[in-house]
């Protein structure tokens, strides 16, 4: 399991950024990102850094190895398109095309069982 100071440095280096230019992007104080190695970060400063990466906080925790789980946007990785697609190719057992009202229930249907797992 990687620490939160970990994530961090490796999203950084993704990014081809030092943490020195993360800190100044986000208006942190100097070397404040290397804290991270002894401490966990206040809720706060993980949300700013969580998006500025455009990932979740669970991601930066070490909590999931999948960086969307748990954004808000986001149901078990899908987004509210994925789902709508999902249902869109659902298929009848009458052969007849499905309806907007068939579409949504499918989707809810879809989110309900993604939420739940």
């Amino acid at each position: 399991m990687f620490s939160t100071f970990e994530i961090v440095k490796d999203l950084c280096e993704r990014q081809g950024i030092s943490l020195n230019t993360l800190e100044d992007k986000l208006q942190l104080g100097k070397n404040s990102l290397y804290g991270l190695k002894r401490n966990q970060p206040s809720a706060d400063r993980l949300q700013q850094i969580a998006d500025y990466f455009n990932v979740s906080t669970d991601y930066l925790l070490g909590r999931t190895d999948n960086p969307n789980i748990a954004k808000d946007d986001t149901i078990a990785g899908y987004t509210s398109d994925d789902l709508r697609k999902m249902a869109e190719n659902a298929k009848t057992f009458d052969g007849k095309p499905l309806t907007e009202e068939d579409i949504d229930a499918i989707q809810n249907i879809i989110e309900i069982y993604l939420r739940g797992r």
